[in-house]
């Protein structure tokens, strides 16, 4: 009894779960803010095409001429330096020339970062 118990509490807890997952789809309407200076494919504009971002070092893109301080930082773009950078660029890279103040809402940023995974 236990046994068929877990067998159904477990696939029922696991899609609650997932009710809280990234949402690329949601990211890429929330993509639309970053658009006015970023690319999602690899041509550059205000900002750096953001094509193939995931594992890329912060300020690598070649071609791009990144401020000297993201330039010279040893970050690289993985979920969790994604997140701090889009909650606030100037406290994660002091010194960036990205003028965007951040967002404060961490599901939006999650929904982004899965977005922004689809792009690599």
């Amino acid at each position: 009894m236990l046994l068929r118990t877990l067998l159904v509490v477990t696939p029922l807890t696991l899609a609650l779960a997932g009710a809280h997952a990234q949402d690329a789809t949601a990211g890429g309407m929330a993509f639309q803010q970053c658009a006015e200076c970023h690319s999602p494919g690899a041509s550059d504009a205000a900002g750096p095409g953001l094509k193939g971002v995931f594992g890329r070092r912060a300020g690598g893109k070649p071609g791009f001429a990144y401020s000297p301080a993201l330039a010279k930082s040893t970050l690289v773009w993985d979920a969790a330096t994604l997140d701090a950078f889009l909650a606030n660029p100037q406290k994660a890279v002091p010194g960036t020339t990205m003028t965007w103040p951040g967002d404060d809402d961490a599901k939006e940023r999650a929904d982004l970062i899965a977005y922004l995974k689809t792009l690599n």
